[in-house]
């Protein structure tokens, strides 16, 4: 595995009822600044590889390094320690579509916030500084003040981008990302998260779409039936690999 990684997966297996493995001992490491795509069918495991990753569902065996931390290991304040360096970024964008871009990307920092500020919605400036800084480095400083409902679906996936900035995450989980996004807004997420990682942030995003991750993410990490079949940077990725990823699964059953 790589040196400095900042995700380390070792050895993970999930399985859900005894004929229904969704994992099966899935390891690889991510670097911060490193663009990750995880390919693979419905059915691939990707969705419960991310579950597994944020600590929503527990891993039979194996392990999940998040700087440091075993998220399989680790409970309480020490998870919620351990999430905190995670943003998730969701298909369907997951805003408050009644406030506004610059107050969903507050929502943010409400775990470093004392709660009656969240609950008056009293942010500091310092705070809404931070969120026109976010909102401006994803190329949405002039939408700041418009209601999130009034944006379009790629502007509505980079204020969930700002948003994962906001928080200060170390690693971004982008669970099919642009998967309702038209072409062109497709291209700038995918565009806003390279630039995301360039900046320093591990960025790891599940994807359909193979000429989207080849043409955006450094690296493929690919799952076929919970199992590991391809994990190259993406120059390497070729005919034979999506095959491999591709071909019809086996008697081995999956869950997405």
């Amino acid at each position: 595995m790589p040196d400095g990684a900042i995700i380390r997966v070792q050895g993970l297996t999930k399985t859900y009822r005894p004929a229904v493995r969704a994992l099966v001992d899935v390891s690889f490491a991510v670097r911060p600044g490193e663009f990750v795509a995880v390919l693979g069918t419905s059915g691939a495991g990707k969705t419960s590889l991310f579950r597994c990753i944020t600590g929503l569902t527990g891993a039979d065996a194996g392990s999940v390094m998040i700087h440091g931390r075993d998220i399989c290991r680790v409970g309480g304040r020490e998870l919620r320690a351990a999430r905190r360096e995670v943003a998730l970024i969701f298909q369907q964008f997951n805003l408050v579509r009644r406030l506004t871009a610059i107050q969903n990307v507050i929502a943010g920092r409400l775990a470093q916030l004392p709660t009656w500020r969240v609950l008056a919605r009293r942010f500091g400036r310092e705070d809404r500084q931070l969120a026109l800084r976010c909102l401006d480095e994803v190329g949405l400083l002039d939408r700041a003040y418009a209601r999130a409902d009034r944006l379009s679906g790629g502007q509505q996936q980079r204020v969930a981008i700002a948003r994962a900035l906001a928080q200060d995450a170390k690693v971004i989980l982008a669970d099919e990302p642009v998967a309702s996004l038209d072409p062109e807004s497709s291209a700038t997420v995918l565009e806003t998260l390279r630039t995301v990682a360039a900046a320093g942030v591990a960025v790891v995003a599940s994807l359909h779409q193979v000429h989207l991750a080849t043409a955006y993410a450094d690296r493929i990490v690919a799952l076929r039936s919970g199992r590991l079949v391809e994990d190259a940077p993406t120059a390497r990725l070729d005919a034979r690999a999506l095959g491999q990823i591709y071909e019809r699964a086996g008697v081995a059953g999956g869950r997405p």
